[in-house]
């Protein structure tokens, strides 16, 4: 997309273009996670600070310390950034995303892009359709020409990558057998993540592997041999998180083992376990066990790693893991089957923790020790079960199990629209936001289109007619929505 944009904007503005280019094509070209203030990176989005003198090298920020190859421009980068923005939006040429895990580019169900369909059904504005053999909780992940899926069939887990121009399968690799259908989900329910050159791929059996593009196998391991037998009620389906190469991995358990809940900080190239601590709790019965994911916090120059779950909040060291601080927030009652689903999310310094419905939390970043008293911002008691929330910052959406709609002020909690009901129906798969609209999949297939903003408004009803669990992943203008029996790629593709 970058490649396109410069060679539009050097045919139409000739020189200041290429000055443009000359100057940015290392941070263009190569990952740019600098990451503390103003300006987004072109290729990566990740914002990086334009008032230091590190925004003039090509270097990383990790943590505390600048690393990376530190090739010097030698000029402010601002002017050429302010150029490049310029030239952006007079060539017309809109962002175009990869879906790299289960909750988008930006790790918050929110995708920048434009022009995403709004209509479809099993015939119309679908661009391919590929047959699957199970359902699955799992989204697809998208990267470039690859599609990559955690596939369920019969008694087998497997790993598949697809051609994304036309849905056909590229190859497929065994992660393992011991797949089982518990509830409502399998064991294929993680969703893969990927960093463009590596997928990693967790089963709910605790298999993870890791593989190249092309599908050779890179290493492989099995947690519960390494640490015990995963004691959850429902079975694991927490997805993994990528930061800085490496995989952030949770097992919050309690209901069907004494063994303590962990998190694990696993090295993305080699598999070993660089760090491993237990994450404590009180809770009894069931309140243990949660089905969340990892999130990733960044506000100033910290960086922090959020697992919801067990009745607390918690904050770690992406290091170290050392638990930072700690909130008492989501079972106040002492409910004993407080089981939580919905993993919490994390914009603009805040985080909103969901738990069994009530209470939903939203509590401000920058705590240490025991929050429970200093950092709640608002609380409510109209929050989901199993449908994680999204947010644009502004305005926060949650959507329950029956398909109730509420909208909050994100920042104060005041009650923007609430009760607003869309097709009757059970939700489990979580909303995205783009593009201004909601996209809500409930379990029969069917997908609600809003307006998003204040004012309640259903734009438009999409049927599949199949049983549904994932949540839809966009990329490139197209919606990619995995049913038990079919994987649909929606509309036309925008490079």
């Amino acid at each position: 997309m970058t490649a396109q944009v410069i060679a539009v904007a050097e045919a139409k503005f000739g020189p200041i273009a290429r000055q443009v280019n000359a100057r940015l094509n290392h941070f263009i070209y190569s990952h740019c996670a600098v990451r503390v203030n103003e300006v987004p990176c072109v290729k990566c989005e990740v914002r990086f600070d334009t008032s230091t003198e590190a925004s003039n090298r090509t270097q990383w920020y990790k943590g505390t310390e600048w690393v990376g190859c530190g090739e010097t421009l030698g000029v402010s980068i601002l002017p050429y950034m302010r150029n490049l923005l310029f030239l952006l939006a007079m060539t017309g040429v809109a962002f175009a995303e990869n879906w790299p895990q289960w909750r988008g580019p930006g790790l918050d169900g929110v995708s920048k892009e434009t022009g995403v369909p709004t209509q479809w059904s099993t015939t119309e504005n679908v661009s391919w359709k590929l047959a699957l053999p199970n359902r699955s909780g799992s989204t697809p992940i998208i990267w470039g020409e690859y599609i990559f899926l955690n596939v369920a069939d019969s008694d087998n887990l497997e790993f598949w990558a697809l051609d994304r121009a036309n849905g056909k399968l590229r190859w497929k690799k065994p992660l393992g057998a011991g797949n089982f259908k518990i509830n409502k989900h399998n064991m294929s329910s993680p969703s893969p993540v990927t960093d463009g050159k590596t997928i990693w791929v967790m089963t709910g059996t605790g298999v993870i592997k890791a593989f190249d593009f092309e599908g050779k196998e890179m290493w492989s391991r099995d947690v519960q041999k390494d640490y015990g037998k995963f004691g959850l009620n429902w079975g694991y389906g927490s997805s993994p998180l990528l930061y800085n190469g490496t995989l952030y991995v949770e097992v919050l358990h309690g209901m069907k083992t004494s063994d303590p809940s962990y998190l694990l900080r696993i090295d993305g190239k080699t598999g070993k376990t660089l760090h491993k601590v237990e994450r404590w709790t009180d809770a009894k019965v069931e309140a243990p066990d949660a089905y969340t994911t990892p999130q990733l916090l960044e506000y100033g120059k910290a960086t922090e790693i959020v697992i919801s779950g067990g009745d607390y909040v918690t904050g770690h060291d992406p290091e170290t893991l050392k638990e930072l601080w700690r909130a008492k927030v989501l079972n106040p009652t002492n409910y004993a089957m407080n089981r939580i689903i919905a993993s919490a999310v994390v914009k603009d310094g805040m985080i909103y923790a969901c738990s069994r419905v009530k209470p939903m939390v939203a509590l401000r970043a920058g705590g240490r020790g025991d929050i429970t008293n200093t950092h709640v911002a608002w609380t409510t008691q109209n929050g989901p079960d199993v449908p994680t929330p999204v947010t644009d910052g502004k305005y926060l959406y949650v959507v329950n199990d029956r398909g109730i709609v509420f909208c909050f002020d994100a920042k104060s909690g005041a009650e923007i629209y609430s009760g607003q009901r869309i097709a009757k129906a059970i939700y489990s798969a979580s909303p995205v936001l783009v593009d201004g609209k909601l996209y809500i999949t409930n379990e029969e297939g069917l997908t609600t289109v809003m307006k998003a903003g204040p004012k309640f408004e259903v734009l438009a009803e999409n049927k599949l007619d199949d049983y549904t669990l994932s949540s839809p992943a966009i990329s490139e203008g197209q919606i990619f929505l995995r049913t038990a029996g079919t994987l649909y790629c929606i509309g036309q593709r925008k490079k």
